[in-house]
C-alpha cells in the first residue's frame, strides 16, 4: 500500500487544522515533507508531519 502522512500547518494564521497526504506508488523514496506547501495559506516552513 503506497504510504500516507498526516501533516498539520503551525501557521497561527491558517485555518487548516490538518490534512493528509496519500502517495503514489511512483512517488520517489526521497520526497520530504519541505517540498510541499500549505494547501490553505501556501506555506512552506509552517508544516510539521504528525507522528503517531
Amino acid at each position: 500500500m503506497p504510504a500516507t502522512m498526516e501533516v498539520v500547518c503551525t501557521d497561527d494564521s491558517c485555518e487548516l487544522d490538518m490534512f493528509e497526504m496519500h502517495y503514489t506508488y511512483d512517488m520517489p523514496d526521497d520526497v520530504e515533507l519541505a517540498a510541499f506547501s500549505c494547501p490553505y495559506c501556501g506555506g512552506t516552513d509552517c508544516l510539521d508531519e504528525i507522528e503517531l
